[in-house]
């Protein structure tokens, strides 16, 4: 379940990495869309119809692309916020894990007392009771990380 957890971190800072550069391409669409429309203005000015007509098919490819990188930006960090809900939940369950861990020990020795048998005496079938449910943790997690993983390859 760790290494789920560490994985989802890293998913998590990948997405946003990922967000950190679809805003600059953003910014930098913004302002090619700007320089088409002064160059379009400014030709019109000074009355120059083919640098107009050059300008506005710029202006208009611009306004396109901004319009995808938006979108593509709004994907992004619905994405984010869907990743940063798992890990929280995959940190809470682990830290639920850690802080139950003891009283579950406790609670088994007292039944084990009140059995009457000796806590430890059938240590092996703990073992195998112990990597059992911690295969089942981690398949639980190789799936969230999996159903993740296809999520973000999806942008």
């Amino acid at each position: 379940m760790r290494e789920a957890v560490v994985d989802a971190k890293v998913a998590v800072a990948e997405i946003q990495e990922a967000i950190a550069r679809t805003e600059r391409e953003v910014g930098l669409e913004r302002q090619r869309l700007a320089d088409a429309e002064r160059r379009g203005r400014l030709a019109g000015e000074i009355q120059d119809q083919e640098t107009v007509v050059v300008a506005e098919r710029f202006a208009a490819k611009h306004r396109e692309r901004l319009g995808v990188l938006e979108r593509k930006l709004a994907t992004q960090r619905e994405e984010l916020a869907l990743a940063q809900r798992e890990l929280d939940e995959m940190q809470t369950q682990l830290k639920r894990a850690a802080r139950d861990r003891p009283a579950m020990e406790a609670q088994r020795s007292a039944q084990e007392a009140a059995a009457g048998t000796e806590p430890g005496l059938d240590l092996q079938d703990e073992l195998l009771k112990s990597d059992m449910d911690r295969a089942a943790r981690e398949a639980t997690a190789a799936r969230q990380l999996e159903e993740l993983k296809k999520k973000m390859r999806k942008e």
